[in-house]
């Protein structure tokens, strides 16, 4: 694999500072990470895009990294504007937003309030609209670095990595201030706000053991939005998948880009 030349900046717009992680050349693709996770979870799928033909952003989220914001009364909707701001700033048309987990969220936001700006919205490891009971727990134990090693294993474990694959490397990459930014923004947004990703088209990449997305609501997606999605499964992963799979995930998702309108 060609390594890609890899830059990193912030930048600084509204009294918003956002710490951004680039590469490549090409078609624009942008990289969301999942709750409290820094984008760094995506250095090989993002080398393999970059190597693929496409210019990966990845702005890390308010609190992780060097980006900083406003956290009282903020929404989704503030989340997805400094996404909005990258993409903008880049004068090089729509891009493909690639949300993982809780930046499927933000991702989908983007295509609501900005539709200009979005070609198409991956869906990496998207729980379901109402995912199993005792999970957020799951996630909650993962990130706390407060908590004994084992038991942060254990969540890791059970919530994200299958097993065989090592979860020891996501004992680190957790911002605790970007976890607090993104739940203040979630609780004050409405599921409905988001949840259609405007009118965007959709590629629902699903891991098939990811507890978050049970085998009952892999058609969700489908059901819910028709011709706009498609939907991939990948084997041998869990809910973080990326780290897991990230040459599949990479194959999938420029396999469906080469397919979209420009």
């Amino acid at each position: 694999m060609r390594q890609s030349y890899r830059s990193r900046e912030v930048v600084a717009y509204d009294g918003i500072r956002v710490d951004l992680i680039s590469e490549g050349d090409g078609p624009l693709v942008v990289l969301l990470p999942s709750r409290g996770r820094d984008s760094e979870d995506f250095n090989d799928l993002a080398a393999e895009l970059a190597d693929g033909g496409y210019r990966v952003l990845r702005p890390q989220p308010r609190g992780a990294g060097l980006s900083v914001g406003p956290v009282e009364g903020i929404t989704l909707r503030d989340l997805a504007g400094d996404v909005a701001h990258i993409v903008d700033r880049e004068q090089a048309g729509p891009a493909v937003i690639a949300g993982h987990a809780f930046g499927s969220w933000v991702a989908r936001m983007l295509a609501t309030a900005h539709p200009h700006l979005v070609r198409g919205i991956v869906l990496l490891a998207a729980a379901s609209k109402s995912y199993p009971p005792g999970l957020r727990e799951v996630v909650d134990a993962a990130g706390n670095a407060d908590l004994p090693r084992e038991m942060r294993l254990e969540a890791l474990r059970r919530g994200f990595f299958l097993d065989g694959h090592d979860p020891q490397p996501w004992l680190s990459g957790w911002a605790r201030d970007a976890i607090s930014t993104q739940a203040i923004a979630v609780a004050a947004t409405p599921q409905a706000d988001y949840w259609q990703a405007g009118n965007a088209p959709l590629l629902d990449v699903i891991a098939e053991h990811d507890p978050f997305r049970p085998r009952a609501t892999w058609e969700e997606a489908k059901q819910a939005f028709g011709a706009r999605v498609q939907r991939i499964t990948i084997p041998e992963a869990s809910h973080a998948l990326i780290p897991e799979q990230p040459l599949a995930v990479a194959n999938a998702m420029i396999g469906w880009m080469r397919r979209l309108q420009p």
